[in-house]
């Protein structure tokens, strides 16, 4: 099983949850504060929508979800191999779920993610490379020019 990811920023959540229920006759698959994501069957879509008043209808990042850490592996090589720098990140939590991911970045610095969920988890996380800190927070780990929204990719 793979399919794309399509992660847009939306200035209000709940307008855009109804929006695209009604656009893909699909309920959302996880709803969590300021972040919500609908696993599509047709066409086969795992669409993120993350809450960033300011950003809405913007594209926060692509990706493409695989079946398993083992498909994560074989990317990391092979983009290693065709000299695209990588940044992989294991067993981290993402989106309120464990994962294991690489990232790569795109030539007009669009960022893809090739990821497995491992497990759900109750916290979105914070060490994605799609995020930057807020100028209050400090603590954030950041790898992007983005601004960081208010949950995570």
């Amino acid at each position: 099983m793979s399919r794309m990811q399509l992660a847009l920023n939306v200035d209000d959540l709940d307008t855009a949850i109804a929006f695209y229920t009604t656009l893909f006759d699909t309920i959302p698959a996880k709803v969590k504060p300021g972040y919500a994501n609908f696993a599509v069957a047709d066409p086969p879509l795992k669409l993120v929508l993350i809450e960033n008043p300011g950003k809405g209808g913007t594209i926060n990042h692509l990706g493409v979800e695989v079946a398993d850490s083992d498909v994560v592996h074989r990317e990391i090589a092979r983009l290693g191999d065709a000299g695209l720098f990588t940044d992989e990140e294991i067993n981290t939590t993402c989106c309120f779920a464990t994962q294991d991911k690489v990232w790569v970045t795109g030539p007009a610095e669009e960022r893809w993610e090739i990821y497995t969920v491992l497990a759900d988890s109750d916290t979105c996380g914070s060490n994605s490379p799609a995020l930057t800190p807020r100028p209050d927070d400090t603590t954030a780990t950041t790898h992007s020019t983005q601004p960081r929204p208010t949950a995570c990719c």
